[in-house]
């Protein structure tokens, strides 16, 4: 060494000086041990006459040391390499302590320096992963995370993902990613990623793979568009057509859920039926003519011909001698003034027809009658009318009167009508009010209470018995006629108006009217569905009227297009739910409407039977109204004492209820009733009382609030739900309680009772907030209507043609805000009969005639040819 030395500084490279400190041109780098392999450190440094490395603080033997000299040629100055080896015992020596590190030393004649140190771990990685990925279900385009946490290792291990033992490679598919956490990141699930993924995690000691997890990426069935509606099934009379959709639109795939609803719908149809033909009686013979001949004719007018049905055959004018051949022809003289006065008198016929005809066009063309159209005499003819003879002098006055003499007659039809049945009752031809027959003749109704149990002994003996109610406390009935009425349940809202010309003349119908109980109706629903009104039946059931009754019902939804989907159901014959009407969209049958208003629904239905109404929320921000009512005992003679707070559906039916139960309980109402928005959010409603004096009273309540579960208050099945708060006085002399009572939905809106009000004093039923109606439960012929009929006749035949300007019975409607309906009132055949019949059933008994009409007056007003009648 010495003489390398000496050569070294003997022959230096020019412009090198001799007095440098070394500088490592290689330092040693951190390595792992891998099993039981020794590693190897290696450092090299210029110029350099001692290298050693240091270990952990100490020197490294010089015996362990491998070393290299040599020369750099560019710069002439000596290089030395040195290299060790470590062992796993000797880094398992210190492990646990601190890390194992090595560092070079370098000397030259100028000094020394030191490398970087160089770290030596012991290289592993565990068998099991912190975290595997778990098998998923979930449908189609929804995201899908499965998370990997691997094993512990040193160095830390690398992640991959398997598809079906398939490398998962990000930068080839775009819907693919993996977190820095090493979690595997579908943005959207295709029918593509149904495989079994596996996490592997690897370093260089060894390969690790987590269990498989298989994804199952399913579809959801959604229904296809309706089919056309088939032709009817019976080519005559009423039958029935039917519409089909499938499960296709998609078709639900790895286990997805299938279509819910109906994959069929069916409505009634009625195809006209043919009617041939047939030829009226031969009319008597004519007088024997100049020709010696007469003749008869004959009609096909018994019946004519109609919808399709074949003429008659044969001749309609049958001629033949009438003197036997043996004919004397009168003087040509005498012939001719025949002829001409027979025309005189054909020409003065037509002349007079004539003029008939211009007054009957003028008449009609007219529309209402001057004392109609006239507002004052309007108003003073909407009063009742009773059926009287009328005077001579007063030709406006109703002068002909309905006929009652036809056979009573009771309907004793089935729960079903059969398919093969009689078709729809049509009202016959001619004038609805016919003159009287000689007798007199007075229809009875069954109203009075006294005739209940009769009533209901006949309705035993029908099979749709078993379904209604016992008793008559929510039922109403009564004895129509074609004149129509109304049945009313007291402090319900609940109504049933059966208009004019309902009933076909000659028909005599016993009609009930009932509210169900909601444990005696099983009403099944389904998801989010709710019942927002009273179930109610009218019948008998399988009645078919020629126009529509109109059945009264409150509801307590907070109706937007947007929030709900409500549906009219009923039962049918099989006792089964179905939906009858969809509001909101376009009717698939006549038979059934219904418009919704803030408080109640008016349905129009041509055939009788139980109906509710259902709504399915689509989405949180629905709400139903509930009616919060507090009730407490009229006296307290113990300590203790109990409040009653009701949560209900705002209806009036169901506090009707709650009130007769009170009675019953003998407890009293505090304040007013209050109303709450319940939403559709999932979260329950809560009930606390606060601000009671701790001096005078203590709440037994363990918890600080009382909960009624959401879905118990949703579904609306269960109508009395009420929390009971119990108190105890301190002291007997105690007769005053002030409180405030706390009812709100979690993370929603709330009500706050304030409750004030003295225990001893008698608070009577009467004074209760609810009122006890006024009224008959049935009313017949024209007291259950505030427009008098013949002055309804008046309106509806001045305003159902289309009118000049507009006037007719669109403006009607628009006046009166029932613009929304025209297309349904166009589809009757008498649009301003059914505006005329819905007003009836808003505004019995307290509508306001006078407004109504002012309104068919300005109506006259707008067509200058309902004053030209006058003059005509």
């Amino acid at each position: 060494t010495g003489a390398q030395q000496s050569a070294t500084v003997a022959n230096p490279a020019s412009g090198a000086s001799p007095d440098l400190l070394p500088h490592f041109q290689l330092e040693p780098e951190d390595v792992y041990i891998v099993k039981n392999k020794a590693v190897s450190l290696a450092c090299r440094a210029t110029p350099a006459t001692q290298i050693y490395f240091k270990c952990n603080g100490e020197w490294v033997h010089q015996g362990d040391h491998v070393t290299q000299h040599s020369t750099n040629h560019s710069t002439g100055l000596p290089v030395m390499e040195v290299r060790i080896e470590v062992t796993r015992q000797q880094v398992e020596k210190i492990f646990g302590l601190e890390e194992y590190w090595c560092q070079c030393v370098a000397w030259s004649s100028s000094g020394t320096t030191k490398s970087q140190k160089a770290f030596v771990r012991i290289a592993y990685l565990r068998k099991n992963f912190e975290q595997e990925p778990t098998a998923r279900e979930v449908s189609i385009e929804q995201g899908i995370v499965l998370p990997c946490r691997p094993p512990e290792g040193i160095p830390p291990a690398e992640v991959e993902w398997l598809r079906n033992e398939e490398l998962v490679d990000p930068a080839l598919d775009s819907n693919v990613y993996v977190t820095p956490e090493h979690s595997l990141v579908l943005r959207q699930a295709r029918l593509a990623d149904t495989a079994n993924y596996t996490c592997v995690a690897k370093n260089i000691v060894a390969r690790r793979r987590s269990a498989s997890a298989a994804i199952t990426v399913y579809v959801n069935g959604g229904w296809s568009t309706w089919t056309q509606w088939s032709g009817c099934s019976t080519s005559c009379g009423r039958g029935w057509q039917k519409r089909s959709r499938t499960c296709t639109n998609p078709t639900p795939l790895n286990g997805g859920a299938f279509c819910e609803g109906q994959n069929v719908q069916k409505t009634a149809c009625t195809t006209l039926c043919p009617v041939d033909g047939a030829w009226s009686e031969w009319s008597k013979w004519s007088e024997c003519g100049a020709e010696c001949t007469h003749w008869r004719s004959r009609e096909c007018s018994e019946p004519a011909p109609r919808n399709g049905g074949r003429d008659c055959h044969g001749p309609e004018l049958d001629t033949r001698n009438c003197t036997s051949e043996l004919c004397t022809h009168a003087a040509p003289g005498a012939e001719d003034v025949a002829l001409y006065v027979g025309l005189v008198a054909v020409a003065v016929c037509l002349v007079l027809l004539l003029l008939v005809g211009v007054l009957v066009y003028c008449r009609k063309k007219g529309g209402l009658d001057a004392d109609v159209a006239d507002s004052s005499i309007l108003t003073a003819g909407f009063q009742p009318v009773s059926i009287k003879p009328s005077k001579a002098d007063n030709p406006s006055l109703l002068t002909i009167q309905p006929d009652l003499s036809t056979t009573t007659m009771t309907y004793q039809g089935s729960l079903c009508p059969r398919q093969d049945g009689p078709a729809k009752l049509q009202l016959p031809n001619g004038h609805l009010l016919s003159p009287l027959g000689a007798g007199r003749h007075t229809l009875h109704h069954s109203s009075p209470a006294a005739e209940g149990a009769d009533f209901v002994a006949r309705l035993s003996t029908q099979s749709y018995f078993r379904s209604l109610p016992r008793g008559t406390n929510n039922m109403a009935y009564g004895t129509f006629n074609f004149l129509g009425g109304r049945l009313m349940i007291p402090n319900t809202g609940i109504s049933l108006l059966i208009p004019p010309d309902a009933i076909p003349r000659g028909k005599i119908y016993e009609v009930y009217l009932t509210l169900h109980k909601q444990e005696e109706v099983r009403l099944p629903l389904a998801g989010c569905q709710t019942l927002l009104s009273p179930i109610v039946s009218c019948g008998p059931p399988g009645v078919l009227l020629t126009r529509p009754a109109i059945l009264a019902m409150g509801h307590c939804v907070e109706a937007s297009a947007e929030n709900w989907s409500i549906r009219l159901k009923k039962q049918s014959c099989e006792g089964t739910w179905e939906d009858v009407l969809q509001l909101g969209a376009e009717p698939c049958t006549e038979l059934y409407y219904c418009q919704l208003e803030a408080q109640a629904c008016y349905v129009f239905t041509e055939q009788l039977g139980r109906f509710a109404l259902v709504g399915e929320s689509l989405s949180m921000a629905a709400s139903k109204r509930l009616k919060l009512v507090l009730f407490a005992p009229a006296a307290c003679p113990s300590l203790e004492y109990n409040i009653r707070v009701y949560c209900l559906s705002d209806t009036q039916d169901v506090l009707k209820e709650v009130i007769q139960l009170e009675k019953q309980l003998g407890g009293q109402l505090i304040g007013a009733p209050r109303v709450l928005h319940f939403k559709d959010s999932y979260h329950n409603l809560r009930l606390s009382i606060h601000d009671m004096p701790s001096s005078l009273w203590k709440s037994k309540l363990l918890a600080s609030y009382q909960e009624i579960p959401f879905y118990h208050i949703w579904s609306g099945l269960q109508p009395f739900l009420h929390c009971t708060f119990t108190l105890e006085r301190l002291s007997t002399s105690t007769c005053e309680l002030a409180c405030k009572i706390w009812v709100w939905q979690v993370e929603g809106d709330g009500q706050s009772f304030t409750v004030n009000f003295n225990i001893a004093k008698d608070t009577r039923f009467s004074d209760w907030l609810v009122p006890d109606e006024v009224g008959t439960p049935a009313l017949v012929g024209p007291s259950a209507f505030k427009i008098p009929f013949l002055i309804r006749q008046k309106i509806i035949s001045s305003l159902d043609p289309p009118g000049t300007r507009g006037a007719d019975w669109r403006t009607l409607a628009q006046k009166l805000n029932l613009d929304s309906h025209l297309s349904f009132f166009a589809s009757k055949a008498s649009p301003t009969a059914m505006i005329l019949n819905l007003w009836e059933a808003r505004h019995f008994p307290n509508g306001n005639l006078s407004q109504l009409a002012a309104a068919v007056a300005e109506i006259g007003k707008q067509d200058g040819a309902l004053f030209s009648e006058a003059e005509c």
